[in-house]
């Protein structure tokens, strides 16, 4: 969907929904890190308050999210051959920069943080309609999934964790009260 904005100026102005830099980065993305020896597919998902990109393909090597949203990573593919001809092309500005690009085109749209997650056999991206109230609620939205998402990998490798275990591991506090 589109929005026109009457500024005064003679033509009009159109804004999307969702920014097209972050759907173009997703995209790209896809195609770069996919998992080709998965016979699943890649999917995108149209709803009417959010887009959902699915990709075969967990996470490269010893990458997790939250390293991913900080920027926190050498970057890596895992099919360099895509990669290089995808920068050859210029279709790849330069490598590990892509997930900042997506944020950051969320956050200059003016709606809240996408959301990165591992889902099922493959990765997933979410960007939501939701406009950014203020400027905290993105932060907010994307430090809750990341502690989320950090917490539930946890669970996954050690299902039989205590509450005060998770937060030693997670080096964060830890209160009964």
């Amino acid at each position: 969907m589109v929005e026109y904005i009457i500024t005064g100026e003679p033509q009009r102005t159109e804004k999307y929904d969702y920014p097209l830099d972050a759907i173009r980065e997703i995209i790209i993305n896809m195609i770069v890190h996919r998992d080709y020896r998965d016979s699943g597919n890649s999917v995108v998902k149209i709803f009417d308050d959010r887009m959902e990109f699915f990709n075969p393909g967990k996470l490269y090597d010893d990458i997790t999210i939250e390293k991913l949203v900080s920027g926190d990573y050498s970057s890596r593919s895992r099919n360099r051959a895509l990669a290089k001809i995808f920068k050859e092309a210029g279709i790849i500005e330069r490598y590990g920069s892509g997930i900042k690009r997506i944020i950051n085109a969320c956050i200059d749209h003016g709606i809240v943080a996408p959301l990165f997650e591992e889902y099922q056999h493959g990765f997933r991206v979410v960007l939501y309609k939701q406009k950014n109230s203020g400027g905290v609620s993105g932060g907010v939205s994307g430090g809750v999934s990341g502690g989320i998402n950090s917490i539930y990998e946890l669970i996954q490798k050690q299902p039989k964790l205590k509450a005060k275990q998770i937060a030693e591991q997670l080096q964060t506090s830890f209160n009964w009260s």
